[in-house]
């Protein structure tokens, strides 16, 4: 079992400052401010009226050799368009006030070569597929963040600032590191944090021990602080976690989970919303001290999936997209609250090379038994710890 490198501490007071710098773009920094589209922009003269925002999420964007090999085939100027991947659930995600996408991968460079399984190194075109889907923000802390160093890192978020895409859970520099992804919507700030539990044994390249964000309890919290006292109305925090194909969460998933939603400052939970990845497939959602957790969303791009005894497992390509619609405070000293709790069943048509909205693409084809049993399998894990009783519900 590989070990986390350990990475250097920063006290939240410094992350706050850190904070404040990129909201007011004086940090110097690399990362270009984040890019409001029309549909996200408060309307005229309205910028500071507070109203109910929807938040969708999903899982690991995992291009193996056939999905890149897809892309190419899809592309009109013999490079690599991921756009019709991802068509069928792009009115899902563009509707969203904000979208949250995970990129498991890093990117090489633009002539490549690009690669699948076991190091990874995708075509930076999925970046503007993924901005055109309609996603606002990424997660890029994942066990394969460093499958090509540094550079692999740097190719990565230069084609997310390139698209107009935020990012958070690996950096450039120390400075852009220490900030999350800062976002609006509905009149509220809301701060997108990013961690990993390992990076599959490479270590922190040489003087950047803040090149990928690592799990840590105590540095989570304080980070989820410093977000909230820079300004963040809003805390969400992404981690890569989990037993690869298990669906039970395990008990580092349970145990960390519990703690995060537990931590409080003046009464409020310091973290409104935790997103979770890595399993490869479907797992439950639960709200855990008043807090959402989702523990696995599953791969939303990936190619065929074989499971660790090396089996071919269709579960590999289920997944869904989780929505949130957060409501503004009651009270002036309370905290914005998830008023609805929904998630869409999504599934990875590796013979096509497409990527479902499997309740419409049922309703579409009715006959499809395969859509059927797979829509079952992930209602069955995503429900699998009761979230039903907390007003969970499959939507479409």
């Amino acid at each position: 079992m590989h070990q986390p490198t350990r990475r250097t501490r920063r006290s939240a007071a410094a992350v706050a400052v850190l904070l404040l710098a990129a909201t007011t773009g004086c940090d110097g920094g690399p990362k270009a401010p984040p890019r409001q589209d029309a549909r996200r922009s408060p309307a005229s003269g309205a910028a500071n009226a507070l109203r109910p925002f929807t938040l969708v999420a999903t899982g690991d964007v995992l291009p193996h050799d056939s999905t890149i090999e897809r892309a190419k085939s899809d592309a009109a100027n013999g490079s690599y368009d991921f756009r019709p991947m991802l068509a069928g659930v792009r009115p899902v995600i563009s509707r969203a006030d904000l979208a949250i996408c995970h990129m498991e991968t890093v990117y090489g460079p633009d002539e490549g070569p690009f690669t699948g399984y076991p190091a990874f190194t995708s075509p930076p075109q999925v970046a503007a597929a993924l901005k055109d889907t309609g996603y606002d923000s990424c997660s890029t802390a994942s066990n394969h963040s460093l499958d090509d160093g540094a550079a692999g890192v740097a190719r990565t978020l230069n084609a997310f600032d390139k698209a107009g895409l935020s990012h958070t859970g690996s950096g450039r520099t120390a400075q852009e590191s220490a900030r999350p992804a800062l976002m609006r919507a509905g009149g509220a700030r809301v701060a997108q944090l990013a961690y990993t539990y390992d990076t599959n044994g490479y270590p922190m390249p040489a003087g950047q021990p803040w090149a990928v964000h690592l799990i840590d309890q105590k540095k989570i919290i304080a980070d989820a602080r410093a977000a909230r006292a820079a300004g963040a109305d809003v805390v969400v925090v992404s981690i890569h976690w989990g037993t690869e194909w298990q669906t039970e969460p395990d008990e580092r998933q349970l145990t960390l989970g519990r703690a995060l939603t537990a931590s409080r400052s003046g009464g409020r939970p310091d973290i409104d919303l935790i997103l979770g990845t890595h399993a490869h497939i479907p797992q439950a959602y639960e709200k855990v001290n008043g807090v959402w957790i989702v523990y696995g969303e599953g791969d939303q791009i990936a190619g065929e999936m074989f499971n660790e005894s090396g089996e071919r497992d269709e579960r590999g390509n289920m997944s869904s997209i989780a929505r949130f619609t957060f409501v503004p405070p009651r009270t002036p000293k309370a905290r914005w609250e998830v008023s609805r709790a929904e998630f869409i069943p999504q599934w990875i048509d590796v013979d096509r090379g497409r990527v479902l909205n499997l309740p419409e693409a049922l309703a579409a084809s009715p006959g499809r038994e395969d859509y059927a049993e797979a829509e079952d399998e992930i209602r069955t894990a995503v429900l699998s710890r009761g979230a039903a009783k907390d007003g969970l519900t499959m939507s479409h």
